[in-house]
């Protein structure tokens, strides 16, 4: 299956969603992740946004297309907004990716090329 975002996009916002997770308040790693998602087209944030959901257990790893289209249909917040909010946004990015067959470090190897 071919994701509408790129696995090193999603490597990229568990790296900061990490970082964000384990820095001080304000101390940046907030802001940067926010601007990162924000500037995702609206496609790769429904996708993003289905990859945690897969990852969350909310739909199963062959329902993507389903969790696609309702991300998409239910996008009334910003999505930098839904997703910040979201305790354990790595975690479940992470086990989303797993769930869809995609390794976490063959991801990340692709967050040193351009995004």
């Amino acid at each position: 299956m071919q994701l509408p975002i790129s696995p090193g996009k999603i490597a990229h916002i568990i790296i900061r969603a990490r970082k964000y997770d384990a820095d001080m308040p304000d101390a940046g790693q907030g802001r940067e992740l926010r601007a990162f998602i924000a500037a995702l087209n609206e496609e790769e944030q429904a996708a993003l946004t289905a990859v945690m959901w897969i990852g969350r257990e909310t739909f199963e790893p062959e329902e993507f297309g389903e969790a696609f289209a309702t991300a998409r249909a239910e996008a009334t917040a910003p999505t930098e907004d839904y997703l910040m909010g979201i305790p354990m946004l790595s975690d479940y990015l992470e086990d989303g990716l797993i769930a869809l067959g995609i390794s976490l470090e063959e991801a990340e190897e692709d967050v040193d090329r351009p995004v």
